[in-house]
């Protein structure tokens, strides 16, 4: 058996994964919408203009929802994901709204997941709400790395910069049936 070499996840999203509306999980003018934005860098803190972000998260009523078609955006049926493509300087933003705990007494957070050039896979990371909820993965880190996965809230909304290496570096995490 032979291995051919690896390739990298990017730069090439522009051609097909991006979809008109596809990071309105809900209308910027929806009731309680919310906006999840920030940059995504690079090791040395230079904007990533070529990214792609998808986010997944459950209902503000914790629950995820279970609605097929995620790619569908009639206007009212949150589905519970998005994708969106960073600009020329390395900001992407979602209108979305506020998850809930998806389980009593746990800290609400989105998933998300990074495709970019230079990447061998996908990132994944979670993005959590500011609080004071226990959560076993926040749990378990050092305070500085813990802060790397710690939304922010400001007047516009919720914001999560995304390091993929270096200072700062986001966490981000692996799962047993990524590995290949």
């Amino acid at each position: 058996m032979s291995y051919a070499p690896g390739q990298t996840v990017g730069p090439f999203f522009h051609l097909g994964l991006p979809f008109e509306g596809g990071n309105l999980l809900v209308p910027a003018g929806y009731p309680d919408a919310v906006r999840l934005h920030g940059r995504v860098l690079d090791g040395e803190g230079t904007p990533v203009p070529d990214a792609l972000i998808e986010l997944w998260q459950a209902g503000p009523d914790g629950r995820v929802p279970r609605a097929t078609g995620s790619i569908r955006r009639d206007g009212f049926t949150f589905t519970g994901w998005g994708r969106a493509q960073t600009d020329g300087d390395g900001h992407y933003w979602f209108s979305t709204l506020t998850p809930g705990p998806a389980e009593p007494g746990r800290r609400p957070f989105f998933a998300v997941t990074i495709f970019a050039r230079g990447l061998t896979d996908r990132l994944f990371t979670r993005a959590y709400l500011p609080g004071s909820e226990p959560d076993g993965l926040l749990d378990g880190l050092e305070p500085e790395r813990r802060a790397t996965l710690i939304t922010t809230r400001e007047q516009r909304g919720l914001l999560f910069d995304i390091h993929l290496q270096g200072e700062g570096e986001t966490v981000f995490l692996s799962y047993p049936r990524q590995a290949r």
